[in-house]
């Protein structure tokens, strides 16, 4: 029996940045305009990276000071770009549990954010026989050395692996390395391809 390695953002959880914004900015586009502004792509992947957010917030807010207000806001709102569980697909986590399949995760995550999560959402602390967080390693997908971490970390053959992410990069580095791998679109379409893998039956 092959593992399933999940990614976590956009595939188990919602994660949509604008939404700490909506109640300030006109339009998304608007938002849009602020995050091309502060460079907010960069900025928010270096806390996946292992930054802290405190740091973090400061060194944008001294890079650009009119912002500050906003970037703070981030920091402090950030629950609400993590409305909720994507209720399909942790449907499958809980089949494919109850199944005995060996299930991990490696996903690209803050320290504190993750920790908020696992408190707010606790499937993400009990279905997993490991977790590989990007901030605890200071190591992002699609770098092949998150992946590699995981293999030897675990013990695992990447040919044994099926990776699931939303992200086109982060399936081509896994595959590119031995993984079987799923671009995750729906919880419906993730159904049909595990069980064209002999799951979910």
């Amino acid at each position: 029996m092959k593992t399933v390695v999940f990614d976590v953002g956009n595939v188990l959880l919602h994660w949509d940045a604008r939404q700490v914004y909506r109640d300030v900015f006109e339009t998304d586009a608007h938002i849009d305009n602020f995050f091309s502004e502060i460079d907010f792509n960069t900025w928010n992947m270096a806390q996946d990276a292992g930054r802290s957010w405190a740091d973090g917030v400061a060194e944008a807010s001294r890079q650009y000071p009119k912002h500050a207000d906003m970037i703070a806001r981030f920091d402090r709102d950030w629950h609400k770009s993590v409305p909720g569980p994507i209720n399909g697909t942790v449907e499958i986590l809980a089949s494919l549990k109850e199944a005995r399949v060996p299930l991990y995760a490696i996903t690209n995550f803050s320290a504190e954010k993750w920790e908020e999560c696992q408190a707010r959402f606790p499937f993400l602390a009990t279905s997993f026989q490991g977790i590989v967080v990007s901030a605890h390693e200071q190591l992002l997908k699609p770098d092949p050395a998150i992946f590699r971490l995981f293999l030897d970390r675990y013990g695992k053959v990447s040919e044994d692996c099926i990776f699931i992410d939303d992200s086109p990069a982060n399936v081509a580095s896994a595959i590119a390395l031995g993984f079987d791998g799923i671009l995750f679109e729906t919880p419906a379409g993730l159904r049909v391809r595990l069980l064209e893998h002999g799951f979910l039956a």
